[in-house]
């Protein structure tokens, strides 16, 4: 697990400045939540590599992982734009506000989605 959150980052943060990420489109947000996914399936998938899952408990981690990461996206933005608002020089958004204020936005936002995954698949295997 620890080498997924630094690698999600990483990819997330290389699309952005790559300029995969359109700023001006759903395109952004698609392409962000892709990200997300990715790194969801990749939490749920390592947790049932390593405990060793049969059939069900691999679709169990990876519905619940998604699950989690779902839901601590939808917190964790609302959390991130509050922190980041004094920083954003009067734009309207995050997007408008670009540079290191959306990298640290979406670093962000990759990690507390993570922790919502781990969070959720710890809940769930508390349960088994």
């Amino acid at each position: 697990m620890k080498y997924i959150a630094p690698i999600a980052v990483i990819g997330i943060l290389l699309l952005q400045w790559t300029g995969s990420i359109p700023l001006a489109s759903v395109g952004g947000s698609l392409t962000i939540g892709f990200a997300y996914i990715v790194a969801a399936l990749a939490v749920g998938i390592h947790e049932a590599w390593t405990k060793k899952r049969g059939v069900l408990g691999w679709i169990v981690n990876i519905v619940v992982s998604f699950f989690g990461v779902f839901v601590a996206a939808q917190l964790g933005g609302i959390v991130i734009v509050m922190l980041l608002s004094p920083f954003m020089d009067g734009s309207s958004s995050l997007a408008k506000a670009g540079g290191l204020v959306m990298s640290v936005a979406l670093a962000g936002g990759m990690l507390v989605s993570l922790l919502g995954a781990w969070g959720a698949l710890w809940i769930v295997n508390r349960w088994r």
